[in-house]
């Protein structure tokens, strides 16, 4: 990324920076940082989105600029959010909070730049996280502090890691299960952002074995199984007869993910039946270990007659981080199955391989934002709760994010096309029932107004905030099943 010299060591050095000085910096397509009009007050998402639009003025005169996602029109312009982009704007009296949110901004793209780009540098990353690392921390009193601050120490963590001298000195935050657990549940509490999955997943999964009387499911990523209850429960409550449903779930560990991966998928599978028996649902549990990512059916007991649902939740919070080879593999081996219902939940973040680190690294920091946009609606930034939350769980769920985006092109644009894999390798789509849609906008129902909730074709849900996707479900079947 290209910097007027003298006017990015202001940037960087000064701790007032005068949005007249700074507008300075101009882009190789003639526009300049005083074409921004913006109101800090306002959601700060849309700084990003500004720059992530044809008319952004932080891309590398050779590169591209980044194109607005999902074919969204009108974010950068919005009336409502007093950010446009206008020759001949003038700046009237600088905010504090917005020049040093436009600052902030700057400086995370430069040392994201930094880290990957041609031009390559350890130690000018080093020194810009350095500075960014005294002009932020995780408790500041703004979103775009906090969030910078969260991005700051994922990409000081991915120096470490690469670092030739001393990869042994790189550590992951480590925190107690009990507080990662409860920092999960009041997320949960405060969006939607992960029972938008679990819901219309569960929903999905009863319909289509209303009628089997032993059900098997496959799960690629269990995690704490809490979505494996409210499922039980509705199973129990709709047996009413002699004949009640048998469950049956198979979840996977692999020994890539460490010992404490496979032990806390034993004790998942402890409290599951510990639940299953106290509200009498027949229930059983099988842990199956893989040696490798790869994935094959001949590690699983399979029973005769038993309908079989697969389970893929991708790279929601919480869930651990698997290879895309890992997930065709374990979808490849699951069309064998002939199963009756594929569920597949994955964040909505744009990870075109041929873009390159850069432009992935922005709309990772676009959907952050929203992230943030949208607890902020549904509590205080001056909540504790919300500082805990921030530290034990979205902080080490940014550095994941950053670690996934860092992979080789080939690789990283496996992420982009699940559902597109999936109609393009013997699975077919299953139509989203009215029941189900009217359960996710009932959901949306009990948070801020913010939230949407679309149809993504036939079978599939989108949950967004305002402009933004978050989080896709999209159903399916193998073509050779019959419905």
């Amino acid at each position: 990324m290209n910097y007027p010299y003298e006017d990015f060591l202001d940037l960087f050095f000064s701790t007032h920076t005068d949005p007249l000085a700074t507008a300075a910096s101009t882009s190789s397509n003639g526009y300049s940082l005083n074409d921004l009009d913006i109101d800090w007050d306002c959601d700060f998402r849309d700084v990003i989105e500004s720059i992530m639009g044809d008319e952004g003025a932080m891309m590398e005169p050779e590169s591209e600029a980044v194109p607005m996602l999902h074919d969204q029109e009108g974010l950068c312009n919005s009336a409502s959010t007093g950010l446009s982009v206008a020759d001949g704007v003038s700046f009237g009296e600088p905010k504090t909070d917005e020049s040093k949110g436009l600052r902030l901004v700057h400086l995370l793209v430069a040392a994201a730049d930094a880290s990957t780009g041609a031009n390559k540098s350890r130690e000018l990353t080093r020194v810009i996280l350095a500075r960014l690392k005294d002009l932020v921390s995780p408790g500041d009193r703004t979103n775009m502090e906090r969030l910078a601050a969260h991005f700051t120490n994922g990409l000081s963590k991915l120096l470490e890691r690469d670092s030739v001298l001393c990869p042994q000195q790189h550590r992951d935050d480590v925190y107690d299960q009990a507080d990662v657990i409860s920092a999960f549940e009041l997320l949960q509490n405060m969006s939607p952002y992960v029972n938008f999955g679990y819901l219309t997943a569960t929903q999905a999964i009863l319909e289509a074995v209303k009628y089997e009387r032993r059900i098997h499911i496959v799960d690629y990523d269990i995690n704490e199984g809490v979505q494996w209850a409210s499922l039980m429960q509705a199973l129990v409550s709709r047996n009413t007869g002699p004949s009640a449903q048998h469950l049956r779930i198979t979840a996977l560990s692999r020994a890539t993910n460490g010992k404490k991966s496979v032990a806390a998928v034993q004790e998942t599978g402890r409290r599951l039946t510990a639940f299953a028996d106290s509200i009498g649902q027949p229930f059983s549990y099988q842990h199956c270990k893989l040696d490798t990512n790869a994935f094959s059916t001949s590690s699983l007991k399979l029973v005769r007659g038993e309908a079989v649902v697969i389970n893929c939740m991708l790279h929601l919070p919480r869930f651990s981080h698997q290879t895309p080879s890992s997930v065709i593999s374990f979808l490849s081996e699951a069309k064998t199955l002939n199963p009756k219902l594929v569920t597949l939940v994955h964040e909505e973040v744009g990870l075109m391989g041929n873009q390159g680190f850069l432009y992935r690294f922005m709309d990772l920091l676009h959907q952050f934002s929203a992230i943030f946009d949208s607890l902020e609606a549904g509590l205080s930034i001056a909540n504790p709760a919300r500082g805990f939350v921030e530290r034990v769980f979205i902080g080490p769920w940014v550095a994941n994010w950053l670690t996934r985006i860092t992979a080789n092109d080939a690789e990283v644009e496996s992420f982009a096309s699940w559902p597109q894999w999936l109609e393009t390798n013997g699975f077919k789509p299953l139509e989203v029932s009215f029941t189900n849609r009217c359960q996710a906008k009932l959901l949306l129902s009990l948070f801020n107004d913010g939230f949407r909730v679309e149809e993504l074709g036939q079978n599939g849900l989108v949950l967004g905030w305002k402009s933004r996707r978050l989080v896709s479900a999209s159903f399916w079947a193998s073509c050779q099943t019959n419905q």
